[in-house]
């Protein structure tokens, strides 16, 4: 089975990338053939009976991972597994492609075909995919109302690390500084070169490093002003160089825009993004910073962690110097500094809890605000460099305009058509008479429902009238003008008044019916309900002679 996983994948490698190609082979490998060797000991067959397939789907749509408990204990826990039903899909493909590559090499794939234990239907993922899609957009709709808020605070923050990092340069060797409110004092070694020290002393004895805390907070800031003025991937934005800016002229005006040039990623297509004056100033500062002495930026060599290859050296913007060499800003420092500006600025979500960004988020905001703002989705497509328009649509997390604002022009429309006394404003008396009209509804056998400005039809005969609501407590009562009538009834006949019967006939017959209702309604409670499985005594039979033909 290793070599034939092996064999597979080989197969498989010049239509995939690296990291394609490992998750499928995780998939084979691990979540499938590993679990059946793990729980079907002697098992050397693709040709899986019912019952182990059916138990290897019951472990996969749930998996045991160590999360931490709100008590702060660690504890293993089990929860359902969200790519269950894309693994399914991976094994389905494994026994498919096997299955036909048997028709044209026999010899080599004809051993090991055999019906795939996974049906169609079971690799369905759109329910996981509205899930995310549900869970993306509250999360899109809960982070952008928050966003200029964001900007402000890593603004903020960086400005405070510079004014720390300034007074400390500026302050003698030994001496005590106050900045920002804060007191600080200079220690008298020196760790860097031109003979000023790296950290300084706060008044509670913690050492903290200026140099670090700066750092950390002008990558914070410039990231977050590139991700949200542009909606790239991380993996885009690490790999922006200085060759990335470039200018256009416009054919018809002369006029020269800057342009900022994404190199192909995901989609291995590359695009041209409009430079806004706000991106401008992002970018100028980002390259002002990573120049060296000389004016020009290093180029420096970057590893691509996707397809595990070096690429060639390149002048990249997220870089800096460490220990004497220049190296690229790594992808974890690039979240952590996100992170650190988020903690610094004190905003929280929904539930009080700090609130975290992913650099992703950044991408579904910018497109959101975008067609929120009017711009076409099929522009809004080319901008983000999708390669399908309903992907673009899937990252927006609007709400339903069109279908809101058509239903109020047809309210208006409606409300235009009718009668402009309808629309006045009301009267005390008027508001007065419709309140007391609740109050007038309360009788001894219940509540009139009759609707409000409309009499009584039945002259208050509340018996017979239709539209009393009554309740069971309202039943002892109601058997008890019931047994009043029958009496009158008996004492109407025997004295021949005739019409006086035919009247409380009438009015027996309502509060029998009355009864009835109230006596069912009850009984539907206490009962139990049939939801339309015929059980079997609701099935017919039937009976097949099985007699010899005659011939």
């Amino acid at each position: 089975m290793r070599n034939l996983i092996v064999d597979y994948l080989t197969e498989r490698q010049p239509s995939l990338d690296y990291s394609s190609l490992r998750s499928l082979s995780t998939v084979l490998a691990s979540n499938f053939w590993a679990d059946l060797e793990r729980h079907h000991p002697g098992i050397d067959s693709l040709r899986l009976s019912v019952e182990i397939s059916t138990a290897w789907k019951a472990r996969l749509a749930s998996k045991t991972i160590r999360a931490r408990q709100p008590n702060g204990v660690v504890a293993q826990v089990t929860e359902p597994r969200a790519r269950a039903s894309m693994i399914k899909q991976g094994v389905r493909a494994f026994y498919l492609d096997i299955a036909h590559w048997a028709l044209d090499e026999p010899e080599r794939w004809g051993l090991w075909a055999a019906p795939s234990p996974i049906s169609e239907g079971e690799c369905s993922h759109k329910k996981a995919e509205q899930q995310q899609k549900s869970w993306a957009d509250q999360r899109t709709r809960e982070r952008l109302p928050v966003l200029p808020a964001l900007v402000r605070a890593v603004d903020r923050q960086l400005k405070e690390a510079r004014a720390r990092l300034d007074a400390l340069n500026a302050a003698p060797l030994g001496s005590a500084f106050t900045v920002l409110d804060e007191t600080f004092t200079v220690p008298l070694s020196t760790q860097r070169s031109d003979g000023r020290p790296r950290t300084a002393i706060d008044a509670h004895g913690q050492r903290r490093d200026f140099g670090t805390e700066e750092k950390a907070a002008f990558w914070g800031w410039a990231t977050i002003e590139i991700l949200r003025h542009t909606g790239i991937r991380i993996e885009e934005l690490r790999e922006l160089g200085h060759h990335s800016i470039i200018s256009y002229r416009l054919p018809s005006t002369g006029d020269t825009v800057p342009l900022l040039q994404i190199a192909p990623s995901k989609t291995d297509q590359e695009r041209l993004l409009l430079v806004t004056p706000e991106l401008a100033d992002v970018l100028s500062a980002v390259v002002s910073r990573v120049r060296n002495e000389s004016g020009v930026i290093p180029s420096i060599s970057s590893y691509d962690q996707h397809e595990r290859k070096w690429n060639a050296p390149m002048p990249l913007l997220y870089q800096w110097r460490v220990t004497g060499e220049d190296r690229r800003i790594a992808e974890t420092t690039i979240r952590r500094s996100i992170n650190g500006a988020l903690q610094a600025s004190g905003l929280v979500d929904n539930s009080g809890n700090p609130l975290r960004f992913m650099p992703h988020e950044f991408r579904r905001i910018f497109i959101t605000d975008a067609i929120l703002n009017g711009l076409p989705p099929h522009i809004a497509q080319v901008v983000a460099g999708h390669a399908n328009i309903n992907t673009t649509m899937g990252y927006a997390a609007i709400y339903p305009v069109e279908a809101i604002e058509a239903h109020r022009s047809f309210i208006a429309r409606r409300r235009s058509l009718r009668p402009s006394e309808e629309y006045r404003a009301v009267t005390p008396e008027e508001w007065q008479d419709f309140l007391g009209h609740f109050e007038r509804r309360k009788l001894a056998l219940g509540e009139c429902g009759r609707a409000y400005g409309t009499d009584c039809n039945h002259e208050h005969a509340c018996v017979r009238c239709p539209v009393l609501v009554m309740s069971a407590s309202d039943r002892p009562r109601l058997v008890e003008i019931r047994d009043n009538l029958r009496k009158r009834i008996a004492e109407a006949e025997s004295e021949g008044w005739l019409g006086e019967v035919e009247g409380l006939s009438v009015s027996l017959d309502a509060a029998d019916q009355k009864i009835s209702q109230l006596d069912e309604r009850d009984s539907r409670k206490t009962s139990p309900v049939f939801i339309g499985v015929p059980v079997f005594e609701r099935i017919t039979g039937r009976t097949i002679d099985n007699e010899e033909p005659t011939r």
